[in-house]
């Protein structure tokens, strides 16, 4: 008797379950996951707000259910897409195709990704358990491509597999900065079609490298950071050091719009009003906060400018090293802020599409130079080489950020540039 009556409780708890992420699915994608709360989804499902949480306890946990929900249906198409293809073929574009057309699927994965990359967050280890699941599909995806001939014999499918996938990530986030710049389809498709060339291909018609080296171009550095005022200038340097390394890990565990200035007051042991005196606004903040981040970025005391431009690029891997070794919170702020901000009205949205504009355009001049001087072999598109390059650098920090001891991000950008610039 006991089991008859748990037969249909049970069936009652999947369907309030199952409308209950319908609804948050439809508010996160109309209203955006940071303006929904879970009383608006409430609502919307039809139940009362204590009631919703006997099923979700957070916010967060309703995004991870949406999300797997997606990630769900492109697994059943993408098997389905490979069952009926041709032995051998890649349809990871095919799939993000699929993604661009779903709304609202870009946006929630860029939340879900950033909101997460922090170790404490209740979804990190299901993001981290997705990326390992994804990179086993990817791998055999290509292993068995390779064996049909699709794909040169000397690439790693494994390496190439956790490679594509972190462009990809990146690719998407871009995106949603820079629309009329990124497609995410199309370049999929042309990283695609490169497999079929061996590692480091160039025509042989190309010309030999020139000892001759084009001027390097001069690369795009952050503004400098407003004067400190004269009075008072070393206590007042040390107190907004303080605030900003303090807000720097806040928004880094809790983001920016879950972050207020009275807990940033908290944490750094000082009145509000004190913290008003240095920075009046939380946009402030935000932009000091981003501004240094900038700044320690590009402070490398080893960098030295070298004398080809494709020598530049592959002596990228060294900073990124640098990076994760030392400055793994300005990777985790970078990590949130850049996928909270997709929404237009986010006080940083101006900020990172301009910070990509920027990066882009300095890595185009580079590749450009590169291949005036014999290095980027003809077949390779500079612009695309330099999207590419953005993405793949940020897709890598994010992974890196889910499995520390199984991404090294410098190892795969200079396998990559290795790749792209053969020596």
């Amino acid at each position: 008797m006991a089991s008859t009556e748990r037969g249909p409780r049970g069936r009652s708890t999947a369907e309030t379950r199952a409308r209950i992420v319908s609804a948050a699915r439809a508010l996160f994608v109309e209203d955006g996951y940071r303006s929904t709360s879970l009383r608006d989804i409430a609502a919307s499902a039809g139940i009362s707000h204590p009631g919703l949480l006997r099923h979700f306890a957070s916010k967060d946990e309703l995004l991870v259910s949406v999300m797997t929900e997606l990630e769900a249906d492109n697994e059943t198409f993408y098997a389905e897409r490979a069952a009926a293809a041709e032995p051998g073929a890649v349809l990871f574009s095919e799939l993000a195709r699929r993604n661009a057309s779903t709304p609202g699927y870009l946006e929630l994965f860029a939340a879900l990704s950033g909101e997460a990359s922090t170790p404490t967050h209740p979804a990190h280890q299901h993001m981290h358990d997705r990326y390992r699941r994804l990179d086993e599909m990817a791998g055999e995806a290509l292993a068995d491509a390779m064996e049909h001939g699709v794909i040169a014999d000397d690439r790693d499918p494994h390496e190439e597999a956790i490679r594509h996938s972190a462009g990809w990530d990146g690719m998407q986030l871009l995106s949603q900065y820079l629309p009329d710049r990124v497609d995410v389809v199309t370049m999929l498709a042309s990283r695609e079609d490169l497999w079929a060339y061996p590692l480091g291909w160039r025509d042989p018609d190309d010309p030999e490298p020139s000892p001759d080296a084009t001027p390097i171009p001069p690369l795009i550095v952050p503004p400098e950071p407003a004067p400190e005022p004269a009075a008072g200038y070393a206590v007042g340097r040390q107190r907004r050091e303080r605030i900003i390394a303090d807000a720097t890990t806040l928004f880094a565990s809790e983001g920016y719009g879950d972050t207020s200035l009275q807990d940033v007051a908290g944490k750094v042991g000082v009145a509000k009003s004190t913290l008003l005196h240095h920075y009046p606004t939380k946009e402030a903040l935000l932009r000091a906060v981003l501004q240094s981040r900038d700044q320690r970025v590009v402070s490398r005391t080893t960098y030295r400018q070298a004398s080809r431009a494709a020598d530049e690029l592959r002596a990228l891997p060294v900073g990124a090293a640098e990076n994760n070794a030392e400055s793994a919170g300005l990777i985790e702020v970078y990590a949130v802020l850049s996928s909270e901000a997709v929404p237009d009205g986010h006080p940083a949205h101006e900020y990172f599409a301009d910070r990509f504009t920027r990066v882009i355009g300095t890595f185009t001049e580079l590749f450009r130079a590169a291949q005036a001087d014999g290095d980027l072999p003809s077949h390779r598109d500079p612009a695309q080489e330099a999207i590419w390059l953005v993405a793949l650098w940020d897709g890598l920090q994010f992974r890196w950020l889910y499995d520390r001891d199984a991404v090294d991000v410098a190892e795969h950008l200079a396998a990559h540039l290795a790749d792209v610039l053969p020596e």
